[in-house]
């Protein structure tokens, strides 16, 4: 089979981009390192919904939930489902009205005289006001929502009273405003204000100055929009931004359900960017359906991941609904709100306003640097796999030369967007597939002299994963340096290849395997590469038994691609949620399973067969499984938004416990091959 020779200038390349990007990845860890503020909150109307349950004062429960660690209460628009509640106000149907007069149960005179004038319409809705402050923002918004050609006002026995033309069962839960009564108890209780405004109809800019203003005077933590629609979409957006600037608002994207990006709003895209990423933060909230089946500890232990490898700066937290065994609702809930609260403090977080990421974009240099790396490792991986390029370094340059600039460029003219996500999506495949050819070079060149020992062999196969997943973690570093700037941390902007990642390292390895060695023990001459043994692959003879296995093989990567991401709907084994529970509380990171259970363990018996000189067919089926391993360390940094020291922290983790594993298998397997040999022998003698 083919040698092949690595080119030095290649390899100096790789190692400059590779300093550019350590450099551009320490810069982001600096940025990460500076955000870590979290803001807890919950809603307002669930606190009051929890006093009324319990029987307690409300102003009790407020006092108990923010020294159990809350910071802001989400306050929503008001609506006249709240305010008949509250008896600030009220909104009666006409047909209601009339119904009533006509029963004789209309008693007030004023009413009754309005009724028998015929004044009072069945299809209207009849507003009146019990609070000054509240009424005078209710006839504001009103007009706002409906238009005045819609509202009248009326003079009822010297009451105002504004007549409305509105389908009564919407009206009532029309929003109708921020409630600024609402606002001050919120703030005079200590805590800071969530406010969760909602779109106008036509939205003019004068609505929208006229949100803002209400939110005057108030301490505001953040301003999360309600419904399916930023503030002013979609045709008045500018002065949303223009006010979220000036009184310097975090404003807050909720994340999707499905972890990935954020809700649906229209008119997201257009505010974030405008307004600048350094003036958002990212929000969580546990399903409505979900909370109630999880325990306390279970939900707490989800707001400190999510917090740390999400970037979640905003914790929206739902109150418990039904106590825990042996405490009251009120003991359950501020158990939960404490807990999180301590369980944040012992991650090294602090409580309060939500942190804002900086506006991180590294230097274009930097960027470029990395792009002539990254060329260079595509070249490079190419020479290794093809051997006429490999014997012509002067294509190998001119190549590196027409990527090299074909990327760097746009980065120097400060574009170069797409190219930046292709250089990820070559660093993540690449780089693992030149670690494990390295590896695979380093044991054709010493296979005449390794007549070691086991301990040796346990020994010398758990340094060479070690030394392969240095080499892997070059294409973690050249991922974080093409793709880290503020937007990727925030999850604006996503890495859209991972699916890739699962698949295409093991066919990269797998041509170089074929170009390396004889997987037919023989049956190849040395001239034989990919070509001749895939055709001899194709030509063979298969049983149904082999049909069988390659049946579960291919079932076995159907879930092993389906599992990766939050959207294949594939359900986790209550056995494996304990083991990752298990494996969170042990690490600072918990290590992916496909490395520590699949890969890693793989790569020591791929030594292992290597060693025992078992056919070739199956120690290139270990190396394939073992590129697993060294690919999934890789593509973990492609989720920019965990912090880069977690992705890194999360592969040392997995090398370390996943060898430990594999040798424990090595030597498994090697009792089992001795006892198997005794027994052989004893037949024999027995014979």
């Amino acid at each position: 089979m083919q040698r092949f020779k690595y080119n030095k200038f290649l390899i100096g390349m790789i190692i400059i981009g590779l300093v550019a990007a350590l450099v551009i990845s320490w810069q982001r860890h600096q940025v990460e390192q500076a955000n870590r503020q979290v803001d807890m909150a919950i809603d307002y109307e669930d606190l009051q919904a929890l006093a009324q349950r319990e029987g307690l004062p409300e102003s009790y429960v407020l006092q108990q939930a923010k020294e159990a660690g809350i910071t802001s209460l989400a306050v929503y628009e008001t609506t006249f489902r709240k305010l008949n509640a509250n008896g600030k106000a009220s909104a009666v149907a006409g047909s209601d009205l009339l119904a009533a007069y006509h029963k004789g149960a209309l008693t007030d005179p004023a009413w009754r005289e309005l009724a028998a004038s015929g004044k009072i319409v069945g299809t209207e809705v009849y507003v009146t006001g019990h609070d000054p402050q509240t009424w005078r923002e209710l006839k504001e918004d009103i007009v706002r929502r409906l238009g005045e050609d819609r509202v009248e006002k009326l003079d009822v026995g010297g009451e105002e009273v504004l007549a409305v033309k509105a389908f009564y069962n919407d009206f009532i839960k029309m929003n109708l405003g921020m409630p600024t009564d609402e606002m001050q108890t919120v703030n005079d209780a200590g805590f800071y204000v969530l406010a969760r405004p909602s779109n106008y109809a036509e939205c003019t800019p004068d609505d929208v100055h006229a949100v803002f203003q209400r939110l005057d005077g108030f301490k505001i933590s953040e301003i999360v929009f309600s419904g399916k629609e930023m503030l002013g979409a979609p045709k008045t957006m500018q002065p949303t931004i223009d006010e979220l600037k000036e009184r310097n608002i975090t404003l807050g994207l909720i994340e999707a359900v499905t972890q990935l990006q954020f809700y649906p709003q229209t008119g997201l895209d257009v505010v974030t960017k405008r307004l600048g990423y350094d003036r958002v933060a990212r929000l969580y909230s546990v399903p409505k359906d979900e909370q109630p089946k999880l325990k306390i500890d279970t939900l707490v232990e989800r707001w400190s991941n999510t917090d740390q490898e999400r970037n979640i700066r905003i914790d929206l937290l739902r109150s418990y609904d039904k106590p825990s065994p042996n405490m009251t609702l009120m003991e359950t809930n501020m158990k939960y709100f404490r807990d999180t609260h301590d369980q944040l403090i012992a991650h090294g977080f602090t409580v309060g306003p939500a942190d804002r990421f900086a506006a991180f974009y590294p230097q274009k240099t930097l960027r470029a640097i990395v792009m002539l790396g990254v060329a260079a490792a595509v070249v490079l991986y190419l020479s290794l796999v093809i051997p006429r390029l490999n014997a012509n370094r002067r294509m190998q340059f001119i190549l590196w030369l027409v990527f090299g600039l074909c990327a760097a460029v746009p980065m120097l003219m400060g574009n170069g967007t797409k190219i930046r996500v292709l250089a990820a999506l070559a660093s993540a495949n690449v780089f693992p597939a030149i670690a494990v050819l390295a590896q695979l070079d380093c044991v054709r060149k010493h296979q005449g002299s390794l007549h070691i020992s086991f301990p040796r062999l346990v020994v010398t196969a758990f340094v060479a994963l070690l030394g392969t997943g240095l080499l892997s973690y070059f294409g973690a570093a050249y991922i974080s340096g093409s793709l880290a700037d503020v937007e990727y941390l925030l999850e604006a902007q996503i890495f859209r290849g991972i699916k890739l990642t699962f698949v295409l390292p093991l066919i990269l390895v797998a041509i170089g395997f074929l170009q390396r060695f004889d997987v037919f023990d023989g049956k190849m001459d040395n001239t034989s590469g990919v070509k001749e043994q895939l055709k001899l692959l194709l030509d063979m003879p298969v049983k149904i038994k082999t049909l069988i296995g390659l049946a579960f093989v291919a079932l076995a990567g159907v879930v092993f691609v389906a599992r990766s991401g939050h959207t294949s709907g594939m359900p986790v084994p209550q056995a494996e949620l304990h083991f990752r529970a298990m494996l969170e509380q042990a690490f600072y990171a918990r290590p992916r399973s496909k490395e520590l259970l699949i890969g890693h363990p793989a790569f020591m018996l791929a030594a292992l067969t290597f060693w025992r000189k078992w056919p070739t067919m199956v120690f290139f089926a270990l190396v394939l499984v073992a590129t697993i391993g060294q690919g999934s360390m890789v593509e973990t940094f492609a989720h920019m938004r965990t912090p880069v020291y977690m992705s890194m922290m999360r592969g040392i983790g997995g090398i370390v416990l996943g060898g430990l594993i594999g040798a424990a298998c090595m030597v498994l397997v090697q009792l089992w091959q001795l006892v198997m040999a005794r027994a052989t022998a004893e037949e024999k003698k027995g014979a």
